[in-house]
C-alpha cells in the first residue's frame, strides 16, 4: 500500500519536496490502516478480508492503473523505451475506446475549450488505459466467481468479518437488503463514469475549469473516475453471490427439515 501511494512519486521526474513529504505521509497512514485492519482479531471498516482474492483483485488493478499512467506521463518529459511502448498502448486504446458517448469521450470533453492538443491526446490515452483496466478487473473477477467457487472454496464465510458495516439485525430480510444494496452498487458502478465528467463540466461553468495539466492530478483523477466505478460494480457482484449462497443455504435447510418430520397417518 505505501508502494502504491507513492509510486507516482516515484516514476514522475520532477516532484517537489513539498508533494513528496504530503505523498509520504499519505502512504505511511494507508499502510498502517492496512495492517491494523488485516492484524486485528475484530473486523474494522475493510470488506472481504478474509475472502480473497475479492480485495487482491482490486489492489491489483489499482497498483497496475497507477504505475502505467505514471509511465504515460513521464514520457512526455522524459521518453524511454518502456515509456514509449506504454503510450503506444496507451494511444491505440484510447482511439479504439474514443467513440460517440463512450466514457473516454466524456472525460476529454470536460476538458476546456482550447487545451493543448497534446494534453488532450495525454488525457484520451490515460482514460483509456485506466478504463480498459477496470474492465479486465471485473472480467477477472466474475471468472474466479464461475470458476472458482467464490468464496466457499476457501471455507466457510464469515458475514460479520467480511461485512463489517451490514448490521443483519437491522430490520428486513437479510437476503432482500442485501440483494437491494448489490443492484444499487451495480447501478452506481455503470452510471459514475458517465455521471463524473457533467459534473467536472457543470463545476467549470461555475467554478475554475479543470485542466488535468498537473500529471499527479491526472493520475489520481483518471484511476479514481475508473476504478472507483469498477470497485462498486464489483461489490455488487459480490454481495449477489453472497445472496445465493444464503439462499442455498435456505433452501438446504428446508429439505433437511422436511426429511426430518414424521410421516402422516391417515385418519
Amino acid at each position: 500500500m505505501v508502494l502504491f501511494i507513492a509510486t507516482p512519486s516515484l516514476i514522475l521526474p520532477s516532484v517537489s519536496s513539498d508533494a513528496a513529504q504530503i505523498v509520504a505521509l499519505v502512504a505511511i497512514f494507508a499502510g498502517a490502516l492496512t495492517l491494523f485492519e488485516y492484524s486485528a482479531t475484530y473486523p474494522g471498516i475493510v470488506e472481504f478480508r478474509d475472502a480473497p482474492p475479492f480485495n487482491r483483485v482490486r489492489f491489483l488493478s489499482m497498483f497496475v492503473t497507477v504505475a502505467l499512467l505514471s509511465l504515460i506521463c513521464r514520457g512526455q518529459t522524459e521518453p524511454t523505451t518502456l515509456t514509449e511502448f506504454v503510450r503506444a498502448i496507451g494511444y491505440l486504446i484510447g482511439h479504439v475506446l474514443d467513440f460517440p458517448y463512450s466514457p473516454v469521450r466524456l472525460i476529454v470533453m470536460m476538458l476546456p475549450e482550447g487545451a493543448d492538443p497534446a494534453h488532450l491526446l495525454l488525457v484520451r490515452m490515460a482514460a483509456g488505459m485506466a478504463y480498459l483496466i477496470s474492465i479486465m478487473a471485473l472480467a477477472i473477477l466474475w471468472i474466479v466467481i464461475r470458476i472458482n467457487r467464490w468464496p466457499v472454496r476457501s471455507g466457510s464465510f464469515n458475514v460479520w468479518v467480511n461485512l463489517p458495516t451490514f448490521d443483519p439485525t437491522a430490520g428486513g430480510d437479510v437476503v432482500a437488503r442485501l440483494t437491494r444494496d448489490a443492484r444499487f452498487n451495480v447501478a452506481l458502478g455503470f452510471l459514475m463514469p458517465f455521471l463524473f465528467p457533467a459534473l467536472v463540466t457543470a463545476y467549470s461553468i461555475f467554478f475554475e475549469p479543470v485542466t488535468l495539466e498537473n500529471h499527479q492530478t491526472l493520475i489520481w483523477t483518471v484511476s479514481a473516475w475508473a476504478l472507483l466505478p469498477a470497485s462498486l460494480f464489483m461489490r455488487g457482484i459480490a454481495l449477489q453471490r453472497i445472496v445465493q449462497l444464503i439462499r442455498e443455504q435456505r433452501r438446504r435447510a428446508d429439505l433437511e427439515g422436511q426429511e426430518q418430520e414424521p410421516a402422516l397417518q391417515p385418519a
